[in-house]
Parts: C-alpha cells; sequence; structure tokens
C-alpha cells in the first residue's frame, strides 16, 4: 500500500462508487473507511497481537526495550522451536546450500535433525501409529495451542502448524530421552549426544521465551509413551532432565520451560509477598557503604533462591552466579515477568535489589568475599556491568524488597551502628591489629589507674608536702637509687649512706645534699617534679 499520497473518503452516492482514473487521488481497494475495515491489515501476517488476550495465553515475543540491550540473550543459537521462529524456519529452508550464513546453516542442520528423530521415533514399537495419534491430538487442541501466544499465528496454515507442532515436540521428547540415558562410553552417532557443546546449546535454547510450546499439550502427547519407556511421567523426565529433582516448587503446574525456571525461584518467596501491593524501591545503598555503615552481609547457600531478609543488622542474600548462561536464564526470566507476572515479578525485583548493592567492581569484591557472587566468567567489573545491565528497560510495579530496603536504610542512619563499624574496620580489621588494640587498650588502662593512684597519694598526705619540703627531696632522690638498682637505706657503708637524713653528709659537694646543683643526667622524676 503506497502510504505517499493520501487516500480519499468513499462516498455513498446513488450513482456508482466506482472511482475513475480521473480521481486525483486514486484510493487503494483495500481501504473501506465507510465500514471501518481495512483488509490489508486484517490479512494474517506474522508479528501481529492477538486482542484481546486470554487467560491461555503465555508465551511472548521478547520487548524491544529489552531485546536491543542484549539481542544474542534472547535468540536461539541452534533450534527454533515454535511459531515465533517459524519464519526463520522458512528462511533457513530456502537457504539450502548457502553456506555464507552460520547461523542459517544451523537452523538448517536442526530442522533436518528434526526429521531424523521422526524417523528413530517411529522405529519404537508402534512407533507409526504413535505418531498419528500426536497429529490426532495436536489438530484437536489446535486452537488451545494456538491461543497460548501473544502473537497472532493465523498467518501459519493449519496443516503447517500441525506438523511444526509435531515435529517440534518429538525432537523434544527424544532428545530429553536420550539425555535421560547415562552418559555412553562410545558415540552414539548422534551428534547432539556426542558433543556436549551441542548439548548445552540445546539446552540453552530450550530455555528461552520465544522458544517455547505449551507445556500442557507435551505432556498430553508424551505421558503415556514416557510411562512405558522410562516408568515415570513427562513433568518427571523434564524436572530431571534440568535438574530440579530436589527443588521446592518442582512438582508444582508450569506454562513452559521458561517458566519453570521462573518457579522453582520464586517458591523460595513467603506467601504474603504474592498476597499484596508494594511501593516501587527507589533508594538503597550500595554495598561498600552498607558494610562502612555496621551492614552485615551472609550468603544463603540455595542458588536458586530470590529471598534477600534482613534482620538484627544482617543481610541475607541467595547466591548469584555470574557467566553467561546465567545472564541468558534470567533475562528470559525477566522478560516473561514483565510480560506475564508484572505484579509478582520477585526474580526481577531480586535482580534490582542486587542492582541497588552493585555500583562498582569494589561492591563485587566485598560480595565476592562474603560468598554471594560467584564469577564463572570476567573480572569483578565485568560483573558489575552484567549487574547493572540486567536492569536495563525492567519496570518497577512494586517491590516485595522495598520493605526490606527500608530497614536496611533505617539501620545504616544510626549513629551508634556507624560508630561500632569504624571500631571493627579500623581497630579489628584482622587478627594482628585486634590483638594490638588489645594490648594498647590494656597498657593506657593501667597507665590510667597508676596516674589515680598518685593523684590519690598525694591528696591523703596534704599537710606533709606543706611544712616539709626537704621530705619531698629525699623521698625524691631515694626513688631516684631504688630505682637505678641501688637502695642506700640498706647500704652497709656508713659514709656512702651518710648523705642521707639518718646521718651527716662528709661530702659538701654532694649532689644527693643539695639537689639544686646542676646534674649532668637529672633523674626523670625530679625534671617532672
Amino acid at each position: 500500500m503506497d502510504f505517499s499520497t493520501p487516500p480519499i473518503l468513499r462516498q455513498a452516492s446513488d450513482s456508482s462508487d466506482k472511482i475513475t482514473s480521473a480521481d486525483p487521488y486514486p484510493m487503494d481497494p483495500l481501504l473501506d473507511l465507510e465500514s471501518g475495515t481495512n483488509h490489508e491489515l486484517s490479512k494474517p501476517v506474522p508479528g501481529v497481537w492477538r486482542v484481546p488476550t486470554t487467560d491461555l495465553c503465555c508465551i511472548y515475543r521478547v520487548p524491544n526495550c529489552l531485546r536491543r540491550v542484549s539481542p544474542e540473550a534472547y535468540t536461539p543459537q541452534l533450534v527454533l522451536i515454535g511459531p515465533l521462529h517459524y519464519s526463520l524456519k522458512l528462511q533457513a529452508l530456502k537457504s539450502r546450500g548457502d553456506i555464507t550464513n552460520a547461523r542459517l546453516m544451523d537452523y538448517l542442520n536442526m530442522e533436518e535433525h528434526k526429521k531424523f528423530y521422526i524417523a528413530e521415533f517411529a522405529k519404537r514399537p508402534e512407533g507409526k501409529n504413535i505418531i498419528d495419534g500426536f497429529k490426532r491430538v495436536i489438530k484437536e487442541d489446535e486452537a488451545v495451542i494456538r491461543a497460548s501466544y501473544l502473537e497472532s499465528t493465523a498467518w501459519i496454515k493449519s496443516p503447517k502448524f500441525v506438523e511444526m507442532i509435531l515435529h517440534d515436540s518429538v525432537f523434544i521428547l527424544e532428545f530429553m530421552l536420550r539425555r535421560s540415558v547415562e552418559a555412553a562410553t562410545e558415540k552414539t552417532g548422534d551428534p547432539l549426544i556426542d558433543e556436549p557443546c551441542l548439548a548445552q546449546e540445546i539446552n540453552r535454547d530450550l530455555i528461552l521465551l520465544e522458544n517455547q510450546i505449551p507445556f500442557f499439550i507435551l505432556e498430553k502427547l508424551f505421558d503415556p509413551t514416557v510411562s512405558k519407556l522410562r516408568k515415570k511421567t513427562f513433568h518427571q523426565l523434564t524436572i530431571k532432565h534440568f535438574e530440579f529433582q530436589d527443588e521446592k516448587g518442582s512438582d508444582a503446574k508450569f506454562r513452559h520451560f521458561t517458566d519453570l525456571l521462573r518457579l522453582v525461584r520464586v517458591e523460595t518467596v513467603p506467601d504474603h509477598a504474592f498476597e499484596r501491593c508494594y511501593e516501587p524501591m527507589y533508594q538503597m545503598y550500595s554495598a561498600d557503604k552498607l558494610d562502612g555503615g555496621g551492614i552485615k552481609f551472609e550468603a544463603v547457600e540455595n542458588p536458586l533462591s530470590v529471598l534477600v531478609t534482613f534482620e538484627k543488622g544482617v543481610l541475607k542474600i541467595p547466591k548469584f552466579l555470574a557467566d553467561d548462561d546465567a545472564e541468558i536464564t534470567i533475562r528470559n526470566i525477566m522478560a516473561l515477568e514483565q510480560c506475564h507476572y508484572p505484579f509478582n515479578s520477585h526474580v526481577s525485583d531480586y535482580i534490582m535489589f542486587l542492582d541497588f548493592l552493585i555500583d562498582t567492581k569494589k561492591d563485587v569484591s566485598l560480595l565476592v568475599e562474603k560468598g554471594i557472587i560467584t564469577i564463572g566468567l570476567g573480572n569483578h567489573g565485568s560483573v558489575a556491568k552484567i549487574v547493572n545491565k540486567l536492569c536495563l528497560g525492567v519496570l518497577d510495579n512494586g517491590s516485595f524488597y522495598t520493605d526490606i530496603a527500608t530497614k536496611v536504610i533505617k539501620h545504616y542512619g544510626n549513629s551508634c551502628n556507624k560508630s561500632r563499624s569504624i571500631l571493627r574496620r579500623v581497630y579489628f580489621s584482622n587478627l594482628w591489629r585486634g590483638t594490638a588494640t588489645l594490648v594498647a587498650a590494656f597498657l593506657l588502662l593501667l597507665s590510667l589507674i597508676q596516674a589515680v593512684t598518685s593523684i590519690i597519694d598525694v591528696i591523703k598526705e596534704p599537710q606533709t608536702l606543706i611544712r616539709d619540703p626537704d621530705s619531698i627531696r629525699d623521698s625524691i632522690r631515694i626513688r631516684s637509687e631504688i630505682r637505678s638498682g641501688f637502695d642506700p637505706r640498706f647500704d652497709p657503708d656508713p659514709v656512702r649512706k651518710s648523705g642521707y637524713p639518718e646521718g651527716p653528709n662528709p661530702d659538701p659537694d654532694s649532689k644527693m645534699l643539695d639537689p639544686s646543683k646542676p646534674d649532668p643526667d637529672p633523674d626523670p622524676d625530679i625534671m617532672i617534679f
């Protein structure tokens, strides 16, 4: 449709409504403003929303405000699952033989691998009949499957849609069944099993928000088959595949694989967090600043937990693994929360709380030291950038952690807490400094006791100081000699002893007799006095 010139309004009249070539602005025949319908816009095309949505809607295309921050985190690297990437599947099939586009070649290889898995599944007992049964079930639930996506899938015709869901579903089942077998000692001939790096890429693609199939159809298709082959439900097979066997919430219902990854995390949050509305979190201090204000940090051992608590000055935070896989997982969970759980976005709230705590690599170093952050890739500075970028484009509709942040800020503002923290950091930062501080404090206490004792002695004998100043000089003289290792009171030599009050001093020039004479080595006590 050409929008370079505006179309004219079609006017109703008794004459013919046909637009002649003489009209200066010929109208697009697809535009009917009288009926309010644009037939071109009503034509099914990729990317158009289904409006209004239903409660079945749970799979979304990632909003552009999140995608443009890190496009690769939301884009499948190997395998395309579901209708949101169906156009890429068509591009891959059309690019057959073009090896210049590595990404499309990977997609093409995986589309061929899906056919291989279908053929392998058909070789199982009653395999062909089972596949025919799959087609019937998918056809019966086609409308429900389509309603699970925000975007309209009407542009994919029914036979193609059923075939796509069948191939993608059987691929997921066969891949999980093969991965559930104990590691083989020899190659199996399946690159996805023989090459661990490919299996890791597949697992990463299976958790992307845009790469999902509703879990209910997978259960409906595969529960009878899996129960015969592995003596367990498909739900149990899925939990084992993602290694969530012992996690709280793993037995609950979920919509798809991305929803499962969120579920095992938010199950650690108390129920009351889902029952009320909270204010957005506007203020919080960095980890290093809080540490300086007397806040202690402790790590919660469960790496899937998102529950932050604060009690008695201790901020307990779940462990956070900083690597590429964790970033991809967190980003897709946050995208799901922004679209499907905007008022219970507890994983996003937890990441926002970390974002407030981490401003610089100094904050990361502190949290690494406390065991809260584990760095799988990069350095402290790169981790700070990763965490800060995780929240770009994310809207805070009210956080459960706002109340916790308020308590932390109040504790930080207490001057007594700050003083204790300064004392701890400056004088007791390590064992040796703490020991030196205690020794110095002990010596200071002894000096204080000695000074107080001397003052008390002086107060007890005030008359002696006034009446007999000579006795004070004699006392100081005797103490000086005693400190030097000689006590004249017990000297057997009467001549040497006679310089003291007990007898006359034969030496008139003796400094002991006249303390006013200069002394080349003055006694400290005399000088002080």
